[in-house]
């Protein structure tokens, strides 16, 4: 016995449990590790849960979540019964262990050591393949809801004669179930298998059976299961070629059957099924008759026949009977893709008239009389003239416009209604004076106020800006009063906390304020368990503690139109570009949205990102999204969200579409009837850009309907690159009001034109309707040109050779300003095209794009003017016939005024020395921090910068010759930004006299 005492090697040292306290510690340390992970976990989930229910949609975050927990369980829980049951079985059969072989002795030691565990292993592993399972049968949600809640299409499949519901509902489920078979029997099968070997059941290497009549019967069963779903499988298989892709000489992403699929795979799919099912029953059969001979037999049969008759045969159907003439084989199955394919993304109304697209020689006077009708020529490009919306109406530096403006139509003051440029001054958090978070989350939290401008006029502060309706900070103009305060915008991404003790920057009419958020909108953060969710949540701890927080604050968050649509519909598509309107006194965002599948027999897929590609989505909107494959798209649903409390609103656009009354019985009460838009918003609900994009990408092939001629390719178009874009990239669709041939009134449309394949003169011009008000909504015309008339980029070609605008780059270079190209805009007129192209200058002294030149060209002429009126009577060879004047002449054009004012050397250095005074006591005021000096230095430098502009002498011909007259020395933006850091009050006087147009 060892020595417990002292003794010769003195005392033993006992290595002591931990104290009583120490183990308290220990353990009151991983309770709170583990409630600290729980929370983060909880938080989430609990921060979800309070948006829906801030947004009143509370209702789609339980049906997801439920329907995604059900799955989860269900399938979970079947995938681990399947497991346990079939291990649990082979170890019930196990032989009894006698003589052991020396491959039984080297696997005892497995058996010895997983003895004392074997509960625990098999509850481990099948809860491991449990949740896995579990898991991905979650995101399956979509397919389960659309399974249980299809509506039918009302529509039969040519081939099988079933619903197309079928295919684009059930057939989805279907496919699921059938793979989560196929793997809970591969799994059950190997980890059966591994059961009967380890405990003997089968042997490898051992003299004798090599496995026992009980494992041969419960493997014979899994295999005979493996084998009935394969025979399940070909029979789906069958109605799968319905939506099956392939590739064909007729036309990319080819969908449904072909000859050799209808006439070979069909009844090939048939006869492996029949075999298959033989095959299965002789699996069974293993159970009485104790043998694999048969069953193996039959398995290499049908893998056989699956060699032969799925692949060799269909192959040589192809080769000797659809090849030597398959135009005559295929036309068939090409005339229903055509059918299918027209119906499925709403292009089969479309109307295609020919259109000789040749110049009229009819008298001029005329020509230039419909011109005046045919179209409001919007010259104010949305693409380009964002710079001058940012220098002339920004007014702060945090503050900003979208790249791409957006186009709509607004009345002016006779009640007219005319195509306008919108965009919403919204927050640049980028350009805040100083940077922390109180600025960035509490101070700085809104953009403020609408900017529009004419599309068919220019402004002549300075010549050529934009003719703005709506301006300043606050706005004012044609919109009237509403709330202008934009909470969330396309570029409000960060969140914000508002509503508490810290206020926030504002404006009103006489100046700069602060205020306190007013509306419902967001999570509050009045008591701690939110605080600490969100703290964990947006990985913030000042959320928790900072004193910026109290009663009243919420927080704001998921901003941007297109984040709050898509939470609240998870099931729509959302449209690349959301725009604002000014709609019963407040700014609302209306976003198009989609509703899609991949189910719809014959009709052939799309790539969503691909077709919603241009020259402009690169870098100024985002395309659509989803880079998901559809073969079937509707713009099923409006949606609108208030730009000051976020209220986002769901509208019925579509009435017909079954995918969206599948999705309305998923989530009953989510989407209001179409009947309760209100007018006014009625009145601003457009066509929408990407889906246009996608028709008119499948219109390039589909406008054909003969199978033969839709097999040559011989009237093939394509939607050609933008000539006015250094960027490759197909040329953007442009809103227009314009008038189709026999139309007697311009319409509010969407336009595109069209190339023949691999050529560039015009091969179609196409317009839709894209007034929502209006009856004729989405009727799309095509105007198929039956003669040679060039092309958008040809015209672009000719124009950069003009001598006009050579000599006008020339002159440029002096000055050192660049050239930029608007829209080329299309419009059919007395039997041709006539182009109009905006031409705009930016440089030297001013660094936004104004217009400077209007390009024309009508059959073989082109010219290059100094506005609008001026090249529609050049190109036509017209003085003045006294005919309406076209829309931009009721404003003074670029270069021009209808009454100039007076001008004279004197009142012009009266007015720059004015202004240089001006500047001059701002820098001063700017410097001692005297605000209300600084002020009044900024109206007399206004004054004084519009005296100057009216002074100057009216332009010539040559281009504007007002824009080399003398300025005052301080006019220029300086380097920099001249405000004190951290101050909030107006940027310095350089910027403000940039705003004025300087």
């Amino acid at each position: 016995m060892p020595d417990r005492g002292g003794g010769p090697t003195g005392p033993r040292i006992r290595v002591g449990r931990p104290s009583r306290r120490a183990r308290t510690l220990l353990m009151t340390l991983g309770v709170l590790a583990v409630l600290a992970m729980a929370f983060v976990m909880f938080a989430g989930f609990w921060t979800d849960w309070l948006w829906y229910r801030s947004v009143a949609y509370s209702s789609v975050f339980t049906t997801t979540l439920w329907t995604k927990i059900g799955l989860f369980l269900v399938f979970g829980l079947l995938m681990a019964i399947a497991i346990g049951v079939n291990v649990w079985l082979a170890h019930r059969l196990r032989p009894p262990l006698s003589a052991m072989s020396l491959e039984q002795q080297s696997l005892d030691r497995y058996r010895m050591s997983i003895a004392p565990y074997k509960k625990w292993v098999l509850l481990a592993v099948t809860a491991l393949v449990g949740l896995i399972a579990g898991a991905s049968a979650s995101g399956q949600w979509r397919t389960w809801l659309m399974y249980v809640n299809g509506t039918s299409f009302g529509q039969k499949d040519p081939q099988f004669q079933l619903d197309v519901s079928f295919y684009a509902f059930d057939l989805p489920w279907y496919r699921f179930m059938l793979g989560f078979g196929f793997a809970a029997t591969v799994l059950s099968l190997i980890a059966a298998a591994l059961t009967h070997y380890l405990y003997g059941g089968l042997r490898i290497t051992s003299p004798g059976a090599r496995a026992t009549g009980a494992a041969t019967g419960h493997l014979s069963v899994l295999l005979g299961i493996f084998v009935s779903l394969k025979a399940v499988a070909y029979w789906l298989d069958r109605y799968g070629l319905a939506v099956k892709s392939s590739d064909f000489k007729a036309t990319d992403n080819w969908t449904g059957l072909r000859y050799v699929d209808a006439n070979a795979y069909l009844p090939a799919k048939t006869i492996l099924f029949c075999i298959a099912a033989i095959c299965a029953v002789l699996f069974f059969a293993t159970l009485w008759r104790r043998t694999w001979q048969l069953p193996v037999i039959g398995f290499g049969l049908m893998v056989l026949s699956a060699i032969l008759i799925g692949g060799l045969y269909p192959a040589i159907v192809q080769k000797f009977q659809v090849q030597p003439n398959e135009q005559a084989k295929e036309a068939p199955f090409i005339q229903k893709n055509i059918d299918a394919t027209r119906d499925a993304y709403g292009i089969d109304d479309a109307k295609v008239d020919d259109y000789e697209g040749q110049a009229a020689t009819e008298d001029d006077g005329k020509l230039r009389a419909a011109a005046n009708t045919a179209a409001s020529y919007r010259i104010m490009d949305p693409n380009v003239v964002s710079p001058a919306f940012q220098q002339l109406q920004q007014r702060r530096n945090y503050y900003q416009f979208p790249k791409t403006l957006d186009v709509d139509r607004y009345k002016d003051k006779e009640g007219k209604e005319q195509d306008t440029i919108i965009g919403l001054r919204e927050l640049n958090i980028q350009g805040l004076p100083k940077r922390n978070w109180i600025n960035d989350h509490f101070t700085y939290t809104h953009g403020y106020g609408a900017i529009a401008a004419s599309g068919t006029t220019t402004g002549t502060n300075p010549t050529g800006s934009p003719d703005f309706t709506e301006s300043g900070l606050p706005s004012t103009g044609e919109f009237g009063k509403y709330e202008q305060r934009i909470y969330y915008g396309e570029k409000t991404e960060q969140y914000s906390i508002v509503g508490g003790p810290q206020k926030e920057l504002d404006y009103e009419e006489d100046g700069e304020k602060t205020t306190s958020y007013k509306g419902d909108s967001g999570v509050s953060l009045s008591n701690s368990f939110n605080r600490a969710a969100y703290a964990v949540a947006f990985s913030e701890p000042q959320i928790m503690y900072s004193g910026a927080i109290g009663d009243g604050s919420r927080i704001l968050y998921n901003r941007t139109p297109k984040e709050r649509v898509e939470a609240v519909a998870p099931w729509l598509t959302i449209d690349g570009d959301a725009y604002p309107a000014v709609v019963d006194g407040r700014i609302k965002w209306i976003v198009d949205a989609y509703t899609t599948t991949n189910g719809y027999p014959y009709a052939s897929r799309t790539t969503l990102g691909d077709t919603t590609a241009d020259s402009l989505t690169t870098n100024q909107r985002a395309v659509v999204a989803q880079q998901n494959q559809v073969n079937y798209i509707r713009n099923s649903v409006k949606a609108t969200v208030d730009a000051y409390d976020g209220k986002v609103k769901l509208y019925e656009w579509d009435t017909e579409d079954p995918v969206l009354k599948t999705w309305r019985k998923a989530f009953p009460g989510t989407v209001e009837p179409r009947g309760d838009i209100p007018q006014e918003l009625m009145d601003h609900l457009r066509y929408p850009q990407d889906l246009f994009k996608v028709q008119r990408e499948l219109l390039t092939r589909y406008h054909v309907e003969d199978p033969a001629q839709f097999y040559s390719g011989s009237d093939a178009w394509q939607v050609p690159d933008d000539p006015t874009n250094k960027e490759p990239g197909s040329v953007p669709p442009y809103y227009l009001s314009m008038k189709m041939p026999g139309q007697e009134a311009q319409q509010f449309s969407l336009t595109t034109t069209f190339t023949p394949r691999g050529r560039p003169n015009l091969g179609a011009f196409m317009a839709v309707n894209a007034d929502a008000a209006s009856k004729d909504y989405g009727t799309m015309r095509l105007l198929r040109v039956t003669s040679t008339v060039k092309g958008p980029g040809q015209v672009q070609s000719e124009l950069n050779g003009n001598d006009d605008v050579a000599e006008f780059v020339r002159n440029l270079k002096g000055t050192d300003s660049d050239i930029e190209y608007g829209n080329l805009l299309t419009v059919p007129l007395e039997g041709g095209f006539l182009y109009i192209e905006p031409v705009y200058t930016r440089g030297g002294n001013q660094n936004y794009p104004l217009l400077r030149k209007v390009a024309a060209s009508y059959g073989s002429k082109i010219v290059f003017e100094n506005n609008l009126k001026d090249a529609l009577n050049a190109v036509f060879g017209v003085e003045d016939d006294g005919s309406t004047p076209p829309p931009d002449s009721e404003d003074p054009p670029p270069g021009e005024t209808d009454e100039p004012p007076a001008t004279g050397s004197a009142a012009l250095k009266k007015a720059i020395a004015d202004a240089q005074k001006a500047y001059s006591d701002g820098e001063k005021a700017l410097q001692e921090q005297d605000w209300p000096a600084y002020g009044k230095a900024q109206e007399a430098l206004q004054d004084a910068l519009e005296r100057a502009a009216a002074a100057q002498p009216k332009a010539g011909s040559e281009g504007d010759k007002a824009d080399g007259a003398e300025k005052p020395e301080g006019d220029a933006k300086p380097e920099g930004d001249a405000k004190p850091e951290g101050d909030a009050k107006p940027d310095s006087s350089a910027e403000q006299a940039s705003d004025q147009g300087s």
